[in-house]
C-alpha cells in the first residue's frame, strides 16, 4: 500500500468569491501531513474535491492511479474505485444516528465494495479494538463520547483500508490529553504505510505530530515547512 498524490493548479470559485486559486502540492509516501492556513482559506474544499465530494473549475487531482479533472461530474464507477484509495473524517464525524458504532462501520465495505457482512463485521471489530473502542461496538453515536465518535468515525474511514486517510479539523474539540492521544495514532496508523492529510489550526500539534506541514495562503500553497 502506498500513496502518490498530485493536485496540479486547483481553483475553484463560489459566485464571485475565490476559494482555491492555483493550489498545487504533491505527497508521496506514509507520514502526517498538515494543511494549514486562516479560516475561509479553502483547506476543507481541498479535502472535499480529493474525496470526489466538490467539484472544482480547473485543475487536476490525481491519486495513484485515478485522475479527477476540472468542472467535471465524477462517474460513479470512478467514485467506487475512490472510496477504495481515500477514507475522509469530517469535522463533526457525521455517523449515522440510527445506527450502532459497528454498523456505521460494515455500511460501505457492504453496500458499496459487496464485502459479506461477516467479513465486513470481522474487519469492523478489529478495527474497533486497534483503535481502543471494541466495548463501544453496540453503541448509538448519541450515546459515545466526542472522543469514542470520533475513533469510530476514523474506523468507518479506514474499512476499506484506503491508502490516503483525510481528516478536517481533528483537534478541535480536544483537551490537551486527547490531542496527544490523537498524535499517537495517527502515528500508529501513518506507520502502516499509509499517508494521513488533515486540516488543522493547532500550531503545536501540528509541530509536534506531523511530518510536513502545508501552508496554505491566498487560495494557494505558500510553502511547505518539513519537521526535523
Amino acid at each position: 500500500m502506498s500513496t502518490t498524490l498530485q493536485v496540479r493548479d486547483l481553483a475553484l470559485k463560489r459566485g464571485d468569491r475565490t476559494i482555491l486559486s492555483g493550489t498545487t502540492f504533491s505527497l508521496s509516501g506514509s507520514g502526517v501531513v498538515a494543511l494549514m492556513g486562516p479560516s475561509g482559506s479553502g483547506k476543507t474544499t481541498v479535502l472535499r474535491a480529493i474525496a470526489g465530494l466538490e467539484r472544482f473549475d480547473a485543475g487536476t487531482i490525481v491519486l495513484n492511479e485515478l485522475t479527477l479533472g476540472a468542472g467535471q461530474r465524477h462517474s460513479s464507477a470512478l467514485l467506487k474505485k475512490l472510496r477504495r484509495q481515500v477514507g475522509l473524517v469530517f469535522q463533526f464525524h457525521h455517523l449515522f444516528e440510527h445506527l450502532s458504532a459497528l454498523r456505521n462501520i460494515t455500511l460501505a465495505p457492504m453496500h458499496v465494495l459487496g464485502v459479506p457482512a461477516n467479513v465486513a463485521e470481522r474487519r469492523a471489530r478489529e478495527l474497533l479494538e486497534a483503535l481502543g473502542v471494541e466495548h463501544r461496538a453496540s453503541a448509538l453515536p448519541r450515546e459515545l463520547s466526542g472522543g469514542e465518535a470520533q475513533r469510530v468515525a476514523i474506523a468507518r474511514a479506514l474499512a476499506v483500508d484506503p491508502p490516503l486517510l483525510m481528516m478536517d479539523e481533528p483537534t478541535a474539540s480536544l483537551d490537551p490529553a486527547r490531542r496527544n492521544e490523537l498524535g499517537e495514532l495517527l502515528a500508529r496508523i501513518s506507520g502502516q504505510n499509509r499517508t494521513i492529510l488533515l486540516t488543522t489550526h493547532d500550531e503545536d500539534f501540528a509541530q509536534r505530530w506531523t511530518t510536513t506541514i502545508l501552508r496554505v495562503s491566498n487560495g494557494g500553497v505558500a510553502a511547505t515547512a518539513i519537521r526535523r
